[in-house]
């Protein structure tokens, strides 16, 4: 499974070589029963993913019918935080130190990083003999050049396994633009409307494009726009139904959709026939309890699911969610014309302003920190008027995702600094 290496150089060289060596790989899982409800949930054309990076946790719930896993830096971070991997960060930043011993903490951080998440992936490839998501370091999501750079490295050590999530960014639109030209498979991540994945589809044709649809029914509940039921689910449609009517329409996109951030089992069954699930453990546990059968998965991708909102709501700051008007559809086709190679994050902010879309706010760092604090589920009322709610939503996840890559970051810097 590993990449070919020979052509890198120096610290480069060093760093791949490291990256496909974990210390110790697991046994391969031995073949069980596969679940009939899971069955039928494929034949619905739904493919399975079990969100975890936890080996044991996956070993507990895999079942044949599955086909890939996925992890992020929040569980990475639980790993470094045990310590189980003290001694594979001190032999990394030695090796390091040798191959370039100019390099910066931040960069030996960086590669540090990198190196601990292709092992936890390389070693979930290995026992499930399946593909695994693997996520970049939220520091370079506006990095188009460090974004281009670590997706390269991620398929240096897997090519046939590693589909590398590259978050939902300006500069992202136009990183994954490039990568894919040389064949690297994307997830692109922390998506949260029809719209944004509309836009990805058409101008950097990456593999996947997600709905984070959990975190949209809690946004809506927790806001008081509404009761919060459906929002995600809808909203996953509509982005499902845009994506495949690009890939009827352009034969070269590909683009498949993904279910993400389910909150229960119900919602698999509410989703089936859409193109890809992503699970937590949490929700897959519940639903091998609740003992469905066959006989209740059918497609609902034709499913109209009704959304209600407060009556003192701005519905349109809502529905900007499941909604791709015609202006919205001029302004991504401008842009894949132009070829989203060729762009910089800059452009599609400039483009932005200009067809007055307002897609990308353009927080500044007061702005973020702002968004940190309050954690993946903003205040809706305090952002009105400075950014739609899919743009909060994706700067919040980012945000989220950052805090957690803070500490594992802390804990290596602490753990290598005086080295």
């Amino acid at each position: 499974m590993a990449g070919n290496v020979a052509e890198l150089r120096g610290r480069d060289r060093a760093v791949a070589e490291l990256a496909r060596k974990p210390a110790r790989l697991p046994d391969r899982e031995r073949a069980r029963t596969g679940d009939p409800v899971l069955r039928e949930l494929r034949r619905a054309g739904t493919e399975l993913w079990l969100d975890t990076g936890s080996l044991e946790e996956a070993r507990r719930l895999w079942r044949p019918e599955m086909s890939a896993l996925t992890t992020n830096n929040t569980l990475a971070n639980q790993v470094v935080q045990s310590g189980s991997m003290d001694s594979t960060i001190r032999e990394a930043a030695g090796t390091i130190r040798d191959a370039e011993p100019d390099v910066s903490l931040d960069a030996l951080v960086l590669d540090i990083v990198f190196i601990i998440n292709s092992h936890i992936a390389i070693r979930l490839a290995e026992a499930f003999d399946a593909r695994v998501s693997v996520e970049l370091h939220p520091g370079v999501a506006r990095d188009m050049d460090q974004t281009v750079r670590y997706a390269r490295r991620y398929h240096a050590v897997s090519p046939e396994r590693f589909v590398v999530k590259i978050p939902l960014t300006p500069e992202g639109y136009c990183a994954v633009a490039r990568v894919r030209e040389e064949g690297i498979p994307v997830n692109y991540t922390l998506g949260f409307s029809a719209r944004q994945n509309y836009l990805a589809a058409l101008l950097s044709r990456p593999d996947y494009v997600n709905v984070f649809l959990g975190r949209l029914n809690a946004v809506v509940a927790d806001n008081r726009l509404g009761d919060g039921k459906f929002v995600g689910e809808k909203t996953a449609l509509a982005s499902q139904d845009a994506v495949r009517e690009i890939r009827r329409a352009m034969p070269g996109v590909a683009t498949r959709q993904i279910a993400a951030s389910m909150r229960n089992a119900d919602q698999m069954l509410a989703l089936a026939g859409m193109d890809v699930f992503t699970i937590p453990p949490k929700v897959l546990a519940e639903f091998y309890a609740k003992g469905y059968t066959p006989d209740d998965v059918g497609s609902r991708r034709r499913d109209g699911y009704e959304v209600k909102l407060g009556g003192g709501t701005d519905k349109g700051s809502v529905e900007v969610l499941w909604t791709i008007d015609d202006a919205f559809k001029s302004f991504a086709e401008e842009l894949a014309s132009r070829g989203g190679a060729n762009l910089t994050g800059d452009d599609l902010r400039r483009a932005d302003r200009e067809r007055g879309t307002r897609l990308f706010a353009d927080f500044d760092e007061g702005e973020r920190a702002a968004i940190r604090e309050g954690g993946k589920i903003p205040d809706v009322a305090r952002w009105r008027g400075r950014a739609s709610l899919d743009d909060l939503m994706t700067e919040a996840a980012l945000q989220s995702f950052g805090v957690d890559q803070a500490a594992f970051d802390a804990y290596v810097r602490k753990l290598i600094g005086a080295a």
